[in-house]
C-alpha cells in the first residue's frame, strides 16, 4: 500500500513538474489544431480588401467594414463595443478613374488622386500647358488656361496641393519675390546681350512652388493640375483642408499624380508646343457630413479578473488608392482570427481580452488616442497592448523583460509545435525610456501612457522578398501582397500568447519595462 501511494505521489510530482514547464491548457492545443486545419485569416482579409476595399474614415467602405467586423465578433460569441471616436465634416467615396492621351503615342495614363480631392465633371478633355512661374507669364497665357490641364512642378509625396488661405498667402509672397527676381533677370539678359561674345552672367533662379498661381488658374477655368509621381504612386488625403471643408466649399479641380515616366513625355511635348489632348474621367464623390467613425472593440470577458486586460489588434482604416490588403489588413485579420480561434476552442480566459480594431490611425492615431483618453481607469490594469502594423511577415520572436521571462517562457513553449519550419525565439528586453510623444502607430499612445507594448518580431522567413516600402500608402497595397502562410501562422501565435497572458494567475509584471523618472535619478547619482 505504501509503495502504491509512493508511486502515485511520484507520478503526481512528475505530472506537476511537466505542467510547470509549459502552457498545457487543452484550449491552447485546440487553438493550434483549429488554426492549422481551419484557419480563416485570409477569408477575413478577402472580405475587408476585396468586398469593401480601401477603408478611409468618412467612407461607406469604412462604415461597412466596421459593421461587418462587429457582426463577426458577435457571431463568435463576443461582446462588442462600437467606440465613437469623432466625426468628419464631409465624407468621401472613391469610384473608378481613367485617363488617356489623344495624339502622340495615345498613352493610357497611369495616375492617382489623393482622397478628399475633386473628381472630374464627367469625361473631360483638354489641351496641356506648363504652369506659369511669374505674374508676367500668367498674364501672357491666361486666355489659354481655360479648358487646360496644367503640368505643375514638384514631386508627389502623396499629399494634394494645399489651397488653404494660409497657402495662398505664402504663394502671394513668392509671386512678389519672383517679380523682383524677374526684373533683375531682365537686367542680366540685357547685359548678356551686350556682351554676347564674352562671359555670360548667370540668371537668378526663381523661387519654386508647385501650383504657384493655383487660385488664379482655377478662376481662369483650368480642368485640373497634374504632378509627377514616382512609382508606385502614393496617394493619401487632404490633411490641410479636410476639417474646414463643408459641402458648399469642396475642392474645385482634380489634383492628379501622374506616372513620372509619362509626365516627362507629356512635359516635353508641351514644351515643344505639340498639339495633343488629355482626357480624364475621375469619380471622386463626397458625402454630406458630419460623418461619424468608430473603433470596433471585441470583448472576451475575463472569468476571474474581468477588470484586468490584454489588448490585441491593429487599425481598421486604410487609404483607398488600393484596398488596404497589407496596411493594415495584415494587422487586423490575424487579431480577428486569433479571437475566433480562442472562442472556437472554448477559451475562458481569466482576464478580459480586448480585440481593438482602431479607427483613423492614418489620420493621426485618432482611435487609440480616444480610447486612452476615455479609459484612464484601465491603464494600470493592462498586461500588454499587442499592435500589428508592419506587414504580413511571420511572427518569430518576442522580447520580454527579466521579470516576465518565466511566465512568457511557459506561455510560448507550445509555439514550436505550430510549424517547426518557423521557429519562435524569446529574447531579453532591456528597459527603455517611456516616450513623451507617441510613435506613428496605435501602440504609441499606450506607450506614452506607460502601458507595455511588446510587439512580435517578424521575419520574411522563407524569403518571399516582401518590401513594406513598396506598398506603404501606395497603389500596390493589395490583398495579393499579403502572404497567406505567414498570416495564418501569426494568427495562431497571437492567439496562444494573448490567451496565455490572459490566463496567468497574476497580472504580467511591468517591472523593468520602462525606465521611470526615479530610476533615471538613481542612475544619474551613481
Amino acid at each position: 500500500m505504501k509503495r502504491h501511494l509512493k508511486l502515485i505521489f511520484i507520478a503526481f510530482f512528475l505530472l506537476a513538474t511537466h505542467l510547470s514547464f509549459g502552457q498545457k491548457d487543452p484550449v491552447v492545443k485546440k487553438i493550434i489544431e483549429i488554426g492549422k486545419t481551419d484557419n480563416q485569416c485570409m477569408d477575413h482579409l478577402d472580405i475587408l480588401s476585396n468586398r469593401f476595399g480601401g477603408r478611409l474614415i468618412g467612407s461607406n467602405a469604412y462604415d461597412n467594414s466596421a459593421e461587418w467586423a462587429a457582426s463577426k465578433f458577435k457571431e463568435w460569441g463576443m461582446e462588442v463595443i462600437m467606440d465613437e471616436v469623432g466625426s468628419l465634416p464631409v465624407g468621401f467615396n472613391r469610384g473608378p478613374w481613367f485617363g488617356r492621351m489623344l495624339g502622340g503615342d495615345n498613352l493610357h495614363l497611369h495616375f492617382a488622386t489623393p482622397s478628399y480631392t475633386s473628381g472630374t465633371k464627367g469625361v473631360q478633355k483638354g489641351h496641356v500647358v506648363l504652369e506659369p512661374k511669374t505674374q508676367r507669364q500668367f498674364d501672357r497665357m491666361k486666355g489659354k488656361l481655360k479648358g487646360a490641364w496644367v503640368l505643375i512642378g514638384g514631386e508627389n509625396k502623396g499629399w494634394p496641393i494645399d489651397y488653404s488661405q494660409k497657402a495662398e498667402e505664402r504663394r502671394a509672397e513668392i509671386i512678389a519675390e519672383n517679380a523682383k527676381i524677374e526684373k533683375k533677370n531682365d537686367s542680366i539678359r540685357r547685359i548678356n546681350w551686350r556682351n554676347r561674345h564674352g562671359e555670360q552672367v548667370e540668371l537668378i533662379p526663381m523661387k519654386e512652388e508647385p501650383a504657384l498661381f493655383y487660385q488664379q488658374m482655377v478662376d481662369a477655368g483650368i480642368l485640373g493640375i497634374i504632378q509627377s509621381a514616382k512609382l508606385p504612386i502614393a496617394a493619401m488625403y487632404d490633411r490641410k483642408n479636410l476639417m474646414d471643408m463643408t459641402f458648399e466649399t469642396l475642392p474645385e479641380i482634380p489634383d492628379i499624380k501622374l506616372n513620372e515616366h509619362q509626365y516627362k513625355i507629356i512635359a516635353q511635348m508641351a514644351k515643344e508646343r505639340q498639339r495633343f489632348e488629355l482626357e480624364f474621367d475621375i469619380r471622386n464623390h463626397f458625402r454630406m457630413g458630419p460623418v461619424k467613425y468608430h473603433s470596433v472593440i471585441g470583448v472576451i470577458k475575463g472569468s476571474k479578473y474581468p477588470n484586468e486586460y490584454v489588448i490585441m489588434g491593429g487599425h481598421l482604416d486604410a487609404f483607398d488608392i488600393a484596398t488596404g490588403g497589407v496596411d493594415n489588413g495584415s494587422g487586423v485579420t490575424p487579431a480577428m482570427e486569433a479571437a475566433r480561434l480562442i472562442m472556437k476552442a472554448g477559451g475562458k480566459p481569466k482576464r478580459t481580452i480586448l480585440v481593438c480594431l482602431w479607427a483613423g490611425e492614418e489620420f493621426g492615431l485618432l482611435g487609440s488616442k480616444h480610447w486612452i483618453k476615455t479609459n484612464q481607469d484601465k491603464l494600470d490594469k493592462i498586461a500588454n497592448m499587442f499592435n500589428r502594423d508592419s506587414g504580413p511577415t511571420a511572427t518569430t520572436s518576442l522580447s520580454v523583460t527579466e521579470a516576465m521571462w518565466d511566465d512568457m517562457e511557459k506561455i510560448c513553449e507550445p509555439l514550436s509545435s505550430i510549424n517547426p519550419d518557423i521557429p519562435f525565439t524569446l529574447k531579453k528586453r532591456q528597459a527603455t525610456k517611456r516616450p513623451k510623444t507617441p510613435w506613428g502607430t496605435d501602440s504609441g499612445p499606450f506607450a506614452v501612457a506607460g502601458v507595455p507594448t511588446m510587439e512580435f518580431g517578424k521575419t520574411d522567413h522563407f524569403g518571399y522578398d516582401f518590401s513594406y516600402r513598396e506598398i506603404w500608402h501606395t497603389e500596390r497595397d493589395l490583398y495579393n501582397m499579403s502572404i497567406a502562410e505567414y498570416q495564418e501562422h501569426s494568427s495562431i501565435v497571437t492567439a496562444v500568447v494573448v490567451y496565455g497572458i490572459a490566463n496567468l494567475k497574476h497580472l504580467l509584471s511591468r517591472e523593468g519595462y520602462y525606465i521611470e523618472e526615479k530610476d533615471k535619478k538613481e542612475m544619474s547619482k551613481k
